[in-house]
């Protein structure tokens, strides 16, 4: 069993979706980061960087519970647990890998912002808005190049990269990002969009949602409860 943490958000449908393609049976717990249950002491222990998602898998190494945060660790510990989604093949493995990374790294931290600046931020920054969407298009150029010589990111299977990286591009347009100029990413998006598993993924707090325009909610996501020393 495992006990999920969670939000409905792109890295919690990550997650969302995993449990789902490996058919895991799973309890879920939300964490409502509006109203700051990431700040709590008991998900810190959990989620030390007060980030969701994270789990708790109870038949975990030598049979004892184990925690596991950053969603890109979560993802590889399912995959490595079941033995899916990540190749055993050393060269497809690590083709895997590296795409994952590249979400963690470039895809999810450069379209958030882009996402922040075009949505979030109470004033207008043009010289934020043009730096993040311009990086956004880049990457999504990335994308369609190695998506125009394969069938996923990692290759012709589908894997823990993909899980990472789709749920970025359903706000492509609030990233300034007109979809359509990325055919090859544009088809990949939508046939992975067509997978029962990540429709069940995506209804998992699907009901849950973070009004931002409450002032405590921004504080929370956004403002000085971000720093405060815990």
């Amino acid at each position: 069993m495992i006990d999920l943490y969670t939000w409905s958000t792109p890295n919690g449908h990550k997650v969302h979706i995993m449990l789902e393609e490996i058919g895991a049976d799973y309890v879920v717990h939300p964490i409502h980061i509006g109203q700051g249950d990431q700040f709590d002491a008991d998900f810190l222990k959990i989620s030390p960087n007060n980030k969701i998602p994270a789990i708790v898998d109870q038949d975990g190494p030598n049979g004892k519970p184990y925690a596991v945060f950053e969603s890109g660790a979560i993802l590889m510990y399912l995959a490595d647990k079941i033995d899916r989604l990540l190749p055993k093949d050393p060269v497809k493995r690590y083709d895997a890998i590296q795409w994952l990374m590249f979400q963690m790294g470039s895809i999810g931290p450069m379209l958030g912002q882009a996402h922040h600046f075009n949505k979030y931020a109470p004033q207008a920054i043009e010289y934020a808005q043009k730096r993040y969407e311009n990086e956004a298009n880049r990457l999504y150029g990335v994308m369609d190049r190695r998506l125009g010589q394969t069938r996923f990111l990692a290759g012709n299977d589908y894997s823990i990269a993909d899980i990472a990286t789709w749920p970025w591009l359903r706000s492509a347009t609030t990233q300034g990002v007109n979809i359509d100029d990325y055919p090859n990413v544009r088809r990949w998006f939508e046939q992975i969009g067509e997978r029962d598993n990540v429709r069940a993924g995506l209804q998992v707090l699907a009901d849950h949602k973070t009004d931002l325009t409450d002032e405590q909610a921004f504080e929370n996501m956004f403002g000085s409860q971000q720093y405060t020393k815990r």
